[in-house]
């Protein structure tokens, strides 16, 4: 029987302590936080490595104890850690108070100064991390850290394109870290690397100016085909291979939709929408993109990808905490309509 070669798949970002109210508190009545380390690619990682691909999370964490319980922590979940750089002061840390009903949730961060925002770009090894690998992806939580890391990306493009890599990028863009001026600067400029990109219609509009009416924007998870043109036209401008956007309607923060729309350069196809009761939000974006990852690394069709990366992002939506624990089994019966939601004897 003929064997193929595990695929491989490197990450790079921030890594986190993330600090959960317990029970939906409120952070003015919480008295003590569910503690557990995570980080946008690190989430994504953790994701691929459940289904079979080889995951390396590229960061740096200091070199202590709680460096050390992060390590330790994504190891549990088969994430590759061998590249990690130690060192510096501190890890940044998330604090997460998870919403109810028409209560939203909220994250406050605490991540100045941290070892990775303060990493030399000259710590990262790239020429002996990349070669004979297959993937690169990043977020746009990672450039916004500062001048530092955009040098560390694009001394990482340089090593990824000369070996041939793909290169991903979810566009994440959080107006907590940086600014929209900011990111308009610096965003367009690193694109042009990219090979995928994960954004949502509200990247679009903000960070590359595309005009969506109001009007439209919201009415599209019902009909999504005015978007075909938008991500047509983003593919042309980057040379994209792919573009994806997930669409959200948020009946109130435990009831929402999602669906997945993608562009392979030819046509938009697009998921089939789910309604989704939320234990915890944080973290599915991570889910769709490494699920879209899995299906464009392992050769599926535009419809095959698209239909993995959003059911993994709806069960992700099921689970506390940031990784999307599931197997590929269970994302393949949802994809597929088998025993949904009924008790597994």
């Amino acid at each position: 029987m003929e064997t193929t070669q595990k695929k491989t798949v490197v990450t790079f970002g921030e890594l986190l302590l993330r600090l959960t109210t317990k029970h939906h508190e409120r952070f003015v009545q919480a008295e003590d936080f569910d503690a557990r380390y995570t980080g946008a690619e690190a989430n994504v990682a953790v994701s691929l490595a459940h289904w079979g691909i080889e995951a390396f999370a590229i960061s740096k964490v200091p070199d202590h104890e709680i460096g050390q319980a992060c390590i330790n922590y994504l190891r549990r979940f088969g994430v590759n850690t061998d590249f990690i750089v130690r060192g510096g002061k501190r890890l940044g840390i998330v604090f997460a108070e998870i919403g109810a009903s028409q209560r939203p949730s909220q994250l406050i961060y605490d991540r100045a100064h941290s070892c990775f925002q303060e990493a030399d770009p000259a710590e990262f090894h790239w020429e002996e991390i990349l070669p004979g690998k297959d993937w690169f992806h990043f977020s746009g939580t990672a450039p916004a850290r500062g001048k530092n890391i955009v040098h560390t990306l694009k001394d990482a493009f340089s090593v990824a394109k000369k070996n041939g890599l793909t290169i991903s990028c979810d566009m994440n863009y959080r107006s907590k870290l940086w600014t929209i001026e900011e990111a308009r600067r610096v965003m367009p400029e690193l694109m042009e690397f990219v090979d995928v990109a994960i954004m949502g219609v509200e990247d679009a509009i903000q960070i590359f100016g595309i005009p969506i009416p109001e009007a439209v924007r919201s009415n599209l998870i019902q009909d999504p085909r005015p978007l075909a043109e938008t991500l047509a036209n983003l593919s042309k401008r980057f040379r994209f291979s792919h573009v994806a956007m997930t669409l959200r309607k948020e009946a109130s923060a435990s009831v929402n939709q999602i669906l997945g729309l993608l562009y392979d350069g030819r046509e938009m196809v697009r998921s089939r929408l789910y309604d989704i009761v939320v234990v915890d939000r944080i973290g599915g974006g991570d889910a769709f993109t490494a699920g879209l990852i899995h299906g464009l690394l392992m050769g599926e069709t535009s419809e095959r990808a698209i239909e993995f990366a959003a059911a993994a992002s709806c069960l992700k939506h099921t689970i506390p905490g940031d990784f999307n624990l599931v197997s590929m089994d269970e994302v393949r019966h949802l994809v597929e309509g088998k025993e949904f939601g009924r008790i597994q004897r």
